[in-house]
């Protein structure tokens, strides 16, 4: 496996501007934790590896992204953190725990909204702590209070035909953020958004996740919503996929669109493009 590079980008002459955002450190707890994690797929002419020592961290509260080619194994990734597979080698822990082929220890949102459509927007929403045997009155209550502080207030009764893709992805990740489960795993949620659309998602994303700090790990094709997003970058190479660097982004909270233009924030883009060619 080579070695995986731990990097923070930083411009000292606009530390005025922008201060270093902390990165985790050994001292906050582990929400997830990868160790040395293969695993490969029966082909046609014979076993195709797809992950190669895969080791990466989400700290409690930590926004993590993973970027890397398509087909190099960052859904599989997720399919292991989920308990849906076995790996073949490595572990995977969550809040200190192995969980090595274990359901039920992660929440998950996935590229598409994936609501049921005979379930009314608030029972959609409310989904996962129904499942953990909360009772449908008191969860409806708060659901009602959530949905009116992302934007979907008077829809509570709508159906998920009746929602924009965009407000479909805003009930679909309150459904994800609602979980049991502290630790949250986003499957490049906006990819199927027009630009205009996913822009406004990418800004909404950000504002509610600063304002409850759930750990994340997520996965995307875009170097400019990782950098937006994310406090740590970890960049895949090509199947077999390994950790060619962890980047540690370097922009203080709260971010908003202007970043987009800033110079460093143009070079550090530049830099992920590299190492991803």
């Amino acid at each position: 496996m080579p070695h995986v590079e731990h990097t923070t980008f930083k411009q000292e002459s606009q530390q005025d501007v922008r201060a270093q955002q902390p990165a985790a450190n050994d001292n906050t707890p582990l929400a997830l934790h990868l160790d040395k994690v293969d695993m490969s797929f029966k082909g046609a002419k014979g076993r195709v590896q797809v992950l190669d020592g895969i080791s990466l961290s989400v700290h409690k509260g930590e926004f993590v992204s993973l970027l890397g080619p398509s087909g190099s194994g960052k859904s599989t990734l997720f399919h292991l953190i989920g308990g849906l597979l076995k790996p073949e080698a490595g572990n995977i822990a969550i809040h200190g725990k192995s969980v090595v082929g274990e359901t039920g220890h992660v929440s998950y949102m996935p590229q598409q909204a994936a609501l049921f459509p005979w379930r009314t927007i608030e029972d959609n929403v409310i989904l996962g702590q129904e499942i953990a045997g909360r009772g449908k009155r008191e969860l409806r209550a708060e659901a009602r209070e959530w949905l009116r502080n992302v934007g979907l207030e008077g829809y509570e009764q709508a159906y998920p035909h009746m929602l924009s893709g965009g407000m479909q992805q805003r009930a679909a990740f309150l459904r994800a953020l609602l979980s049991p489960h502290e630790l949250m795993l986003l499957d490049e949620p906006f990819s199927a958004l027009d630009a205009l659309t996913r822009s406004d998602m990418q800004r909404w994303l950000v504002e509610l996740w600063e304002r409850h700090r759930r750990s994340v790990l997520f996965i995307t094709h875009s170097i400019e919503e990782a950098l937006l997003l994310s406090d740590a970058i970890y960049v895949l190479s090509a199947r077999p996929a390994s950790v060619l660097q962890r980047i540690d982004v370097p922009f203080a909270r709260p971010r908003r669109e202007e970043l987009l233009n800033d110079p460093e924030f143009l070079r550090l883009k530049q830099d992920v493009q590299a190492l991803l060619r």
